[in-house]
């Protein structure tokens, strides 16, 4: 018997999608007001956490060749520190600045199911419905429903780890969707388990965008503006549509995007050749990361998905699952949100960026960070985060507060020497 295995199975998968029909429309209805979002106070933390705070994200920058670096970082009892470090380009004189926007990456996830929760609160959907009653072409995934492609639980597999060099190559192509999932449905082999572990998938994310579009009669755009940006006030985040173009936001200026594509004659990375991927067409992320926002909103969006804001917290984050076999017991998935400690948020590298943003319910401690190159892949700016959150966890209360108890279950310095162990540059010192 011939067996079709790697790219063959997954044309053949994407043949298939490709297939995808709509099967059914309703109409979307406002499932009330979110709650306020706030992040902290206007002064700023003291100098020496300042100073903290500036060594771990420069160092962070040295390790994965990033040039540029935009951070906010909040801790209600004390202060904020909200900053661009570093240029817009490797040997650019032009400083970046706090209210640059970027590739947001990963933080899309939880914001498309925002909008699955939302729909779901006034009947348009089920989060238990099956994917088969929005898409056509995939009877062998009947038993996967759209709160698995939330959770990550679908079983469904990554395209990015088939075409991220195609992508890199051209940056310009304007992908199909249903192409992209057919490449991720390809990579499963034998029986469909929904729900047994969580998988990092982009595809399942596309596929839920793809499904909460034919439901609603609405693109993924104008679901995200109407359900998450316009009820936060997200004026700086949008998902752009798939012509090639800078992830600006209205009037705004881009922090550039850079990624690493040159080897020296010892196969190191030749850090002074950077190739720019700044201009590039959002469909080859679209619903899994393809969201473009500044720093302040991805906080703000973080804070109002850690206190639930939007969705209550309580049935989306009930039964989290580890991230790998290996992660310790603090850090699990669900929801389309990573929870890390008491750490609600997302993180993720998406071509050109490094982004990630978090936010602890119970203190107000918020998280939000962004670098400028991904070579280095999604491991450094999660751990640049939790750095930055021991930091700020200890910083002295302001006059007539008191410091709350985080509870992180890491320090500062574990997640420095992880980075710098991560170096695809200069080391962090």
């Amino acid at each position: 018997m011939h067996v079709r295995t790697g790219i063959a199975r997954a044309i053949a998968a994407a043949a298939a999608v490709l297939a995808l029909t709509v099967a059914v429309a309703g109409c979307s209805a406002d499932p009330g007001s979110p709650a306020a979002v706030t992040l902290g106070p206007d002064r700023p933390l003291p100098g020496e956490v300042q100073d903290q705070l500036r060594t771990a994200v420069t160092d962070a920058m040295a390790a994965t060749g990033s040039s540029g670096a935009i951070v906010g970082v909040w801790a209600p009892w004390s202060g904020s520190w909200v900053t661009g470090l570093g240029t817009v380009a490797p040997g650019d004189d032009a400083k970046v600045t706090d209210d640059m926007t970027f590739r947001a990456g990963a933080i899309t996830r939880p914001m498309v199911c925002d909008v699955l929760y939302r729909l779901d609160a006034t009947g348009v959907v089920h989060v238990d419905d099956s994917i088969t009653e929005y898409v056509g072409g995939m009877p062998k995934f009947s038993a996967v429903t759209l709160g698995d492609l939330c959770d990550g639980t679908s079983g469904i597999g990554s395209y990015r780890t088939l075409l991220g060099q195609q992508m890199l190559a051209n940056p310009d192509r304007q992908w199909d969707p249903r192409e992209l999932v057919g490449y991720g449905v390809g990579q499963i082999e034998g029986e469909v388990r929904p729900g047994v572990a969580y998988g990092d998938s982009d595809a399942g994310y596309l596929l839920l965008g793809l499904a909460l579009e034919r439901a609603t009669g609405k693109t993924a755009a104008e679901l995200l503006t109407t359900y998450v940006f316009d009820p936060l006030g997200l004026a700086h985040t949008t998902l752009p549509g798939d012509a090639p173009a800078d992830p600006v936001v209205g009037s705004s200026q881009p922090l550039r995007g850079f990624y690493l594509g040159t080897r020296t004659a010892t196969g190191a990375y030749a850090c002074d050749k950077p190739t720019d991927i700044t201009e590039q067409s959002a469909s080859f992320s679209s619903t899994d990361a393809g969201v473009v926002s500044d720093i302040r909103d991805a906080a703000a969006y973080a804070r109002a998905l850690a206190t639930g804001a939007l969705v209550p917290t309580k049935a989306r984050f009930s039964n989290p699952l580890p991230v790998t076999a290996s992660s310790p017991s603090w850090f699990t998935a669900a929801g389309g949100a990573v929870q890390m400690g008491p750490l609600i948020g997302q993180y993720g590298a998406t071509p050109g960026y490094l982004a990630a943003a978090f936010s602890d319910p119970a203190s107000g401690l918020t998280v939000a960070v962004v670098l400028n190159d991904s070579t280095a892949g999604r491991g450094p700016i999660v751990d640049l985060a939790r750095e930055l959150a021991a930091i700020a966890a200890k910083a002295p209360a302001a006059s007539g507060h008191e410091v709350p108890a985080v509870g992180l279950p890491w320090t500062a310095e574990q997640y420095h020497d992880s980075i710098a162990k991560a170096a695809v540059c200069a080391a962090a010192k």
